[in-house]
């Protein structure tokens, strides 16, 4: 069982432990109670550290700040020993000393720094640094409890899609629903072969989530029926009649069918079916969907037959001036009431659209680089600034496509915005690159736009 306030506790622990930035993230999920078994080739990258060796180094670095030549370290933890068990070690020391010591010295909560969803609800927040933007949290968790609800995430990558998705799931499941989250960039490309073997991938995977042993060839028939109507008796028939609460269902980087187009251009129209099913019968009022997707669809659907349609829609904007500040202030950075801390927070909004991972990465340098906010700004859009790797990955994927380059440059050389062929802007939008205003492409914020023209 959970130890009640363990999150809180982390929370205080970094801050006695002077944890700031990446380092304090990765305190808050390598020891957060639903991860402690599970080994570090996993957890590496719920942290999302850049990589598993940057990942073991950062861990290094955290062991080192908990060392028993520390003030207030662990006595166990011999900063000269190599060799695993030192994760165990600090776990068991922080559980079973610190964690009771902490709740002798508080009856009642700490005062919590860090914004949550809702307070009265259990709710799973993806990562302990999530921010979150109302009313969108609310509403969503409004909505997913209701009869044949549908729910459509659209944003760019890195902006908050998949926590949302989870937090949305969590709550479900807190109000006597089932969950199932399926992120479709786990399927291997042999799964999209066909649209019966995709059908059959979609409908294991749920029934395993489930614990329901898969019983396709009991109620499939491609040839006699055909996939769609397959599909949907095994949902409705074995799967929504074998679980006895109403079904979350998550699904998540829904682009990834985007790019078959023979899959989609079904399976997109049956998620609308299955949808409108619920006003037909009760069975289907069971089924809450939400999807999340980085762009637009490009293929041609009949209006009637888009899931992008119907439901509630949520498009994810960047940090507000109010959440950018709560994030700095997790950093150990107080720059509320400061006018000139307050008109950086303003201009590096300006820079990267508010993009939350951007944002994070401009933290994260100001914590640890030593770097004024004069200068990071300055050189955020060049060779030399703290994005350089992040651009360079957009440049090399561009390069690797020159009709995406081409399009990228029209894009930063026009004043006005341009228009792109449907499925060049869909590739270049689930990038994070550009903004579609109405069917004019926009750059998405300063720092691309300045790196681009210079170096397209």
């Amino acid at each position: 069982m959970k130890p009640k306030n363990w999150d809180q506790f982390l929370k205080e622990v970094a801050n006695d432990q002077n944890l700031k930035g990446r380092l304090r993230e990765i305190f808050l999920v390598r020891f957060a109670y639903e991860n402690w078994r599970k080994p570090d080739t996993e957890v590496w990258e719920l942290a999302e550290a850049a990589s598993h060796e940057t990942y073991k180094k950062q861990m290094t670095e955290l062991y080192s700040s908990f060392s028993s030549e520390k003030p207030n370290g662990c006595p166990e933890l011999d900063p000269r020993s190599k060799g695993p068990g030192k994760f165990q070690i600090l776990r068991e020391w922080l559980k079973d000393i610190k964690y009771a010591e902490w709740k002798q010295a508080t009856a009642i909560p700490m005062f919590n720094t860090f914004p949550v969803v809702d307070t009265r609800t259990p709710i799973k927040i993806d990562s302990p640094i999530y921010i979150p933007r109302p009313p969108i949290e609310s509403d969503c968790c409004q909505t997913i409890l209701k009869p044949g609800a549908l729910i459509r995430i659209k944003a760019p990558e890195k902006m908050g899609k998949t926590s949302l998705l989870k937090t949305i799931l969590a709550h479900a499941e807190a109000n006597d629903c089932r969950k199932v989250y399926l992120n479709l960039r786990s399927a291997e490309s042999a799964m999209f072969s066909s649209l019966d073997k995709f059908l059959r991938w979609f409908c294991a995977n749920i029934s395993r989530e489930l614990n329901l042993k898969p019983q396709l060839d009991d109620y499939w028939d491609e040839e006699l029926f055909g996939s769609l109507v397959s599909c949907k008796t095994y949902f409705q028939s074995y799967v929504l009649e074998n679980i006895d609460r109403p079904l979350a269902l998550g699904l998540d980087n829904l682009d990834r069918v985007f790019e078959y187009v023979d899959i989609a251009k079904d399976f997109l129209p049956m998620l609308r079916y299955w949808h409108e099913e619920a006003n037909n019968l009760e069975v289907w009022q069971n089924l809450r969907l939400v999807i999340a997707n980085s762009t637009e669809v490009y293929i041609k659907l009949d209006a009637n037959q888009s899931p992008f349609n119907v439901g509630r829609q949520v498009k994810l904007p960047g940090f507000n001036l109010e959440q950018v500040l709560t994030l700095a202030k997790y950093y150990g950075f107080d720059w509320a009431e400061d006018t000139e801390k307050e008109q950086f927070a303003k201009d590096l909004i300006d820079m990267v659209g508010g993009h939350p991972y951007l944002i994070r990465l401009a933290l994260d340098a100001l914590a640890y680089k030593n770097i004024s906010q004069d200068k990071l700004l300055a050189e955020a859009p060049t060779q030399g600034g703290i994005y350089s790797s992040h651009l360079r990955r957009h440049w090399d994927n561009l390069q690797s496509s020159p009709e995406l380059a081409n399009a990228m440059k029209e894009v930063v050389k026009s004043k006005t915005g341009v228009q792109l062929e449907p499925s060049l802007a869909y590739k270049l939008e689930s990038m994070g690159l550009i903004t579609l205003v109405g069917d004019e492409a926009k750059p998405s914020c300063q720092l691309y736009h300045g790196y681009f023209a210079d170096n397209l």
